[in-house]
Order: C-alpha cells, then sequence, then structure tokens
C-alpha cells in the first residue's frame, strides 16, 4: 500500500471543505500530465496544502488523464474547486506561463479523485517532517514498507476525523481499523473512457462532443456485477449506447461488432450498422483499457438479442 501527498492550494481545499456533498473532484493541474504511476485506484492520496500552513487536510485516488478545460467543468463542476467555469480558467492563468487566448480550451493534468473527505481544521495534521519545501506537486510514501510511520499514522488520524467513519471495517492492512478500498468515481469512468477511446464513438468513429457516452459493457447496478473500470467500459454516440444496452448492438471476445437481426426486424432499418457487423471496433491504445473478454461474454450471453 502506497500513499500520496500531493501539494495543493488553500483555497482550493477550503471550497470543497465547504461542500461535504461533492465526492468525486478533480485534483488539477494547469498542464498536461504525461503520466502519474505513483498510485493505482483506490490508495490514499492526501492533500497537503502550501506552505506556510503546510497540513494535511484529507484524502482518495481514482485515476488521472488529460481533459480540455471545458471537459473537466461539464464533467466535475464544483469538483474543481471553483464555484464557475470563468474562475476555473482565471485559476489555471494564474499557474501557467502562457496566458490563456480569450475563448481558448486548454488541456490541463486531471488527477481524479473519490470519496474525497477534509477534515475540520482543528482535526488537521501537520505535514511529514521529511517533506521538503521545494517539492512543488507531491511525494509518494511506502507504508507497507514502514508500518507505523508518520504518513500511516497521520492517514488513520484524518480518517478516523472524517465524515468516512462509516466505511471503516476490521483488519490488520494498515493500522487499525482498515479502509475499504474505494471504486474508480462515476465522473471519474467517463472521464477516463473518453480519453482511452480519444474522444470519439467506438463504432461510429463520432467525435460530436455532445452526443459521446461513457456505456458501461456490464452495468453497475445491483444484481449486475458491473464496476467503474475503463475495460468495463466503452465511449459511444447516445443512439449506439441505447442500441447497445438494448441488446441491438453487441461486442465480442474479439472486440467484433455484432448486429442483431432484430434491429431491422423491430424497425426496418439499422443499414449503418449492418456494414459495419464483423468490424473491429476502435480500441485504446492500452490493452488494458479495452473491453474485458469477461464483461463482453456477460453482455452477449445476457443482453444481446441473438434472434
Amino acid at each position: 500500500m502506497r500513499a500520496y501527498v500531493g501539494v495543493t492550494d488553500g483555497a482550493w481545499a477550503s471550497f470543497l471543505r465547504a461542500r461535504p456533498v461533492i465526492a468525486e473532484v478533480n485534483f488539477w493541474q494547469p498542464s498536461t500530465l504525461s503520466a502519474f504511476r505513483a498510485l493505482t485506484p483506490g490508495q490514499p492520496f492526501l492533500f497537503k496544502t502550501h506552505w506556510p500552513h503546510n497540513r494535511l487536510v484529507g484524502g482518495f485516488f481514482s485515476g488521472h488523464t488529460n481533459l480540455l478545460l471545458s471537459e473537466a467543468w461539464r464533467l466535475f463542476g464544483e469538483g474543481n474547486g471553483v464555484s464557475s467555469h470563468t474562475a476555473m480558467r482565471a485559476a489555471i492563468a494564474r499557474y501557467r506561463r502562457e496566458e490563456l487566448r480569450p475563448g481558448g480550451d486548454p488541456m490541463i493534468g486531471c488527477i481524479l479523485l473519490r470519496d474525497v473527505y477534509f477534515v475540520a481544521e482543528h482535526n488537521e495534521v501537520a505535514a511529514p517532517p521529511d517533506f521538503a519545501k521545494n517539492v512543488a506537486r507531491g511525494k509518494v510514501y511506502d507504508l507497507a514498507a514502514s508500518s507505523g510511520s508518520y504518513v500511516e499514522r497521520a492517514l488513520s488520524h484524518l480518517i478516523r476525523r472524517s465524515d468516512m467513519a462509516a466505511d471503516l471495517v476490521d483488519g490488520p492492512v494498515f493500522g487499525q481499523p482498515r479502509l475499504v478500498a474505494p471504486r474508480v468515481g462515476q465522473q471519474a469512468f467517463k472521464a477516463l473512457v473518453q480519453s482511452a477511446y480519444h474522444r470519439r464513438c467506438a463504432i461510429t468513429g463520432a467525435r460530436i462532443t455532445p452526443t459521446r457516452q461513457a456505456a458501461h459493457i456490464r452495468p453497475v447496478g445491483a444484481g449486475h456485477g458491473g464496476e467503474n473500470r475503463v475495460d468495463n467500459g466503452l465511449l459511444l454516440r447516445s443512439d449506439v449506447h441505447t442500441l447497445f444496452d438494448e441488446g441491438y448492438l453487441g461486442i465480442d471476445t474479439s472486440s467484433r461488432l455484432h448486429v442483431s437481426p432484430r434491429l431491422r426486424a423491430d424497425f426496418e432499418n439499422g443499414s449503418e450498422f449492418y456494414d459495419r457487423a464483423g468490424r473491429t471496433i476502435d480500441l485504446p491504445d492500452a490493452r488494458a483499457n479495452r473491453p474485458g473478454k469477461e464483461a463482453v461474454t456477460w453482455h452477449m450471453d445476457t443482453v444481446y438479442r441473438s434472434r
């Protein structure tokens, strides 16, 4: 188990602390991120405010990607730590070396967090004693290699004094009690699927922003067993999403498109899809993000209208 202590603006933390109903947030960076390999989803991401305040104020990690400023605002809204799209532009402009062009829509780095909590000011914890002033972004701590470390104890303190107490269960993982690892958030799922599929529909190639939707292959709902994972997702045009959910379209384990004969029988239409039947859909570059065999098998067996 690793934890990351990221440096944040005090105003960002204060804004979100005053809005405890916001569970998913975007810990944005003013410029793009090439990668963020410090954590895997569910591991603790702690916020440390700038010097001289220099206090730990909360945590948890979902994933990372790069988004246009407009996309980040549409997906996370006030979860970006500001009250409006205009305020977000102004905040980003303060940290960027180059000036934002009027009407420009820059790409920014986004570290996506779920089940975020902020403790009250009197429950904040001093920053790790080895966290140097010149660390601009953050630092990784290996909790497994240093049981009982300052960061492990600080994390336990923050969790116990947050509203996450209900998520605590007994267990000897990192201190007593153990925190159940959170899932990737719904908004993070949308952002990560969008980036993985290069912002275009996996079946039709459509790029029109308002029509793109992140679809679950296996639904995240009672009795379905799906999760908010990129390999359980497809980026689809809105009407294609509906057809997929209704079983008129399917994907096999080789990522080839299947089109149900019921599409033509029920609607006397569907040539756009029959022309693509048997083709491999557009896939993410990373193999780990491509449709999972278990999910697509479940969809073909359970949802797809084979006749």
